[in-house]
């Protein structure tokens, strides 16, 4: 059995699920391989796709380690183990605990770890997610980082997973509730996460605003604030995933933790803080209540953090990951994210259909919009959110015009 502090809890739980202490059937080898690691799925749940959200997390992990000397990790919600196997081999981790209530997983998951290192740096348990998460907070063992991997909204582990991750720790949450976040379920986002949220455009933004503002309201009643290292967006599921560092003492940056306004007359967004709310409106049109949607409360923050983005496309390149062909381009996600940092970027992001629709147009290629954009002085990037939309804080009434502008040459040399 492991060394580590979990031990005692690790051989209850498991004994508990299994008196006898027999090992579950083996289930059916099912072998894949990702970044030259083979591993066994068995008949657990696995997706491929989130190859690259790994990714992410063990650059994440890789850095911090380099940064503090030490790693624990807590794997909250393993499967077949693939990401607890990832954060011993390539993150170095000192420790991991990988964890999954289905105990049917055990072998799988005992066979994977077993092919990367040594029992003395893991150990597995079969608990609830936040039952292991409470109790850790209870013996006062809290971690590094803690990868909290679920289904739907992942609200309800955010408080327990902030109770057992270190000040300073890294907390890496998950969201597939694209639902609430396409605000097709008001009362459900409000009861997850606090945010009443309405459909708009950027949809798939607002999921991931959704979740760091929920981690930011629970963190501030513990008294912490959390600041997102990054912030990731993948169709399949779909998936959103948030690296999030937690800190002692309150957000220095609250203004962030506030609402979102599109104008369906105008197509304009803004964000409106808390002390605000009694002046929303828009300049196209003093009916309010028929033109604006409001949604939150939202982180309306920084989705990214520019210099850890850039550590870790560092650090991607000294392992060789970039360009390498496997799964996303991981060298073009990381430069678009890094280019989301900018801080003039407000929330939200143009989409063409709607620039296209709004200006009765066909628009020339995006990065001749974007070169234009940025000629009349407008911070402006592409969106690694959604592949046919740009960030920009030109309102999108300017934007139109300045699309209308690009195609009168256009239009006159064909005349010719």
């Amino acid at each position: 059995m492991s060394s580590l502090s979990l031990k005692p809890l690790s051989v209850s739980t498991f004994t508990s699920v299994n008196p006898k202490g027999n090992l579950p059937p083996r289930c059916k080898s099912h072998y894949q391989t990702e970044r030259g690691h083979q591993f066994d799925v068995g008949d657990t749940f696995f997706r491929r796709e989130s190859a690259t959200a790994r990714d992410l997390g063990v650059l994440s992990a890789a850095l911090y380690r380099n940064t503090t000397g030490s790693l624990r990790v807590l794997d909250a919600m393993c499967g077949c183990g693939i990401r607890s196997l990832r954060y011993l081999a390539e993150a170095e981790a000192d420790s991991v605990v990988a964890n999954d209530a289905n105990v049917d997983y055990r072998e799988v998951i005992l066979g994977n770890l077993s092919s990367v290192s040594s029992s003395s740096r893991w150990e597995v348990n079969h608990l609830p997610a936040t039952r292991l998460l409470a109790e850790c907070y209870v013996r006062k063992d809290y971690f590094d980082l803690i990868d909290v991997d679920s289904f739907g909204s992942g609200s309800s582990y955010l408080r327990v997973a902030l109770d057992a991750v270190k000040l300073g720790g890294l907390l890496y949450i998950t969201s597939t509730d694209g639902l609430s976040s396409g605000g097709h379920r008001p009362q459900q986002s409000l009861a997850a996460y606090g945010a009443y949220v309405q459909p708009l455009p950027y949809c798939n933004e607002i999921g991931l605003r959704m979740l760091i503002g929920g981690a930011v309201r629970e963190a501030s009643v513990l008294g912490y604030h959390v600041v997102p290292l990054f912030s990731y967006y993948s169709y399949h599921g779909p998936v959103f995933r948030v690296l999030l560092q937690v800190k002692r003492g309150k957000s220095p940056s609250s203004r962030y933790y506030s609402f979102i306004s599109y104008c369906n007359q105008c197509g304009n967004s803004q964000a409106f803080s808390w002390n605000e709310l009694g002046e929303i409106s828009c300049p196209c049109s003093t009916n309010v209540s028929r033109s604006l949607m409001v949604s939150g409360p939202l982180w309306t923050g920084p989705l990214h953090n520019a210099h850890h983005l850039t550590e870790m496309m560092s650090l991607a390149e000294l392992w060789g990951w970039l360009g390498d062909g496997e799964g996303q381009n991981l060298e073009k996600l990381l430069k678009l994210m890094i280019d989301e940092s900018d801080p003039k970027l407000p929330v939200g992001y143009l989409n063409a259909d709607e620039i296209a629709s709004r200006g009765k147009l066909n628009l020339p290629p995006l990065s001749a919009i974007m070169n234009s954009l940025y000629e009349e002085g407008y911070a402006v990037s592409r969106s690694h959110i959604a592949s046919n939309a740009i960030k920009t804080d030109c309102p999108m009434v300017d934007c139109v015009r300045i699309v209308k502008q690009l195609q009168q040459p256009a239009e006159m040399s064909s005349c010719h």
